[in-house]
């Protein structure tokens, strides 16, 4: 008997063992992508310099609008903003790829969860498909934010709103972004998302279904929670900087906070209010 259950422990340590080293692996790749410049041409770093305070775009500073390719910037061709079918696709991954690495590591608890309990309630085959279906269900839902995202930046663009790379030009835009991410972080809406997903137990207990089409429904619900927790969150890009590494980097941090830590649902209702009076501060000296 006690073997047995040394044995059980052993292989609950092997399958938590493949996950982590999946998420990492799926995690580190995705950051390097992003760092890479995710297709652009040029790297994060060459765009986080090029960056200029909303509002505030030197003249001289090279633009992308209008162009093609082989436009010339700190250094490096970057792709440009010429909107061809090719090129929403490549804004589309630069987007889903990113939230991979910003959303997957506060799931992460979650995950592992639900790998240890696949193999406990089946007992015998290794869970990682399931886990693995869970995970794509939840990446599907972000697929949905970066299809509608890469929308709202060519239009952003096409309005002149957003710089050819990827920056608010417009203080009032910058404003109402900040004041309605701060409203949204103090609505109930918010707080039930962010429930759902700092209770990962509860969640499962909750939502739990059988088998793969189970775990692809848990999956796609749990994103929807992740979604309804962070999108306004991600807008926020629009107005720090589509590819500006501190912005992505900053809020990949903070939702680590504001889902892991115990204080999380606190820290988050102050961050609404530091948001609303930052764009309110913003608005006035505009």
């Amino acid at each position: 008997m006690v073997a047995v259950a040394f044995d059980l422990e052993s292989v609950l340590r092997r399958d938590r063992l493949v996950v982590v080293v999946a998420l990492v692996a799926v995690i580190v790749l995705s950051w390097a992508y992003v760092l890479a410049g995710a297709g652009m041409g040029m790297s994060a770093f060459e765009m986080t310099r090029m960056t200029q305070p909303v509002g505030v775009i030197d003249s001289a500073q090279p633009s992308m609008q209008g162009m093609s390719t082989g436009g010339t910037a700190g250094g490096g061709t970057m792709v440009t903003g010429t909107w061809t079918v090719g090129y929403a696709v490549v804004i589309f991954f630069m987007w889903w790829v990113m939230m991979f690495g910003m959303m997957l590591p506060s799931a992460a608890p979650l995950l592992l969860l639900f790998a240890r309990m696949m193999r406990k309630e089946k007992n015998k085959g290794a869970p990682y498909v399931p886990t693995g279906v869970f995970a794509l269900g939840y990446v599907i839902m972000w697929a949905a934010f970066s299809a509608i995202a890469t929308g709202a930046q060519w239009g952003l663009e096409a309005s002149g709103l957003l710089s050819g790379i990827m920056v608010g030009t417009s203080a009032v835009l910058g404003a109402g972004l900040l004041i309605a991410a701060g409203v949204w972080q103090l609505t109930p809406w918010k707080n039930a998302c962010l429930r759902h997903c700092r209770s990962p137990i509860g969640f499962l207990s909750a939502h739990w279904r059988p088998g793969r089409t189970g775990a692809l429904r848990m999956g796609l619900v749990h994103g929807a929670f992740c979604l309804g927790c962070c999108w306004f969150l991600m807008a926020l890009l629009f107005y720090g900087g589509v590819m500006n590494l501190y912005w992505i980097i900053g809020l990949a941090l903070y939702i680590l906070i504001e889902k892991l830590l115990p204080a999380g649902t606190r820290i988050g209702q102050l961050t609404g209010v530091v948001l609303i009076a930052w764009g309110v501060a913003l608005l006035f000296y505009a």
